[in-house]
């Protein structure tokens, strides 16, 4: 189960990290975006600390509150429920 659980972080944590390079790709382009609201729920799902390394590696949505305050909150609250869930037992 824990496997398991580590391959779905990895997995999401990737697709996340390339859904905002390829928001950024698009932004430079002047081409259609991605959502935020679509990378915000990508994180929550999971993906929040492939969204943050790729944030700060890319320059990309780091003036954005939302991110820049919501993404380590994200990661935050992810971390005591895993903390909850996994470690306490």
């Amino acid at each position: 189960m824990r496997d398991n659980f580590i391959y779905y972080l990895v997995i999401i944590n990737a697709f996340t990290a390339l859904l905002s390079t390829l928001d950024k790709r698009a932004s430079i382009r002047r081409k259609a975006r991605i959502s935020e609201k679509t990378l915000l729920l990508c994180a929550a799902l999971g993906g929040s600390v492939g969204l943050y390394l790729s944030m700060y590696a890319l320059r990309h949505k780091t003036k954005h509150a939302k991110f820049y305050l919501g993404v380590p909150a994200i990661i935050l609250i992810q971390l005591v429920l895993i903390w909850q869930l996994y470690l306490k037992f």
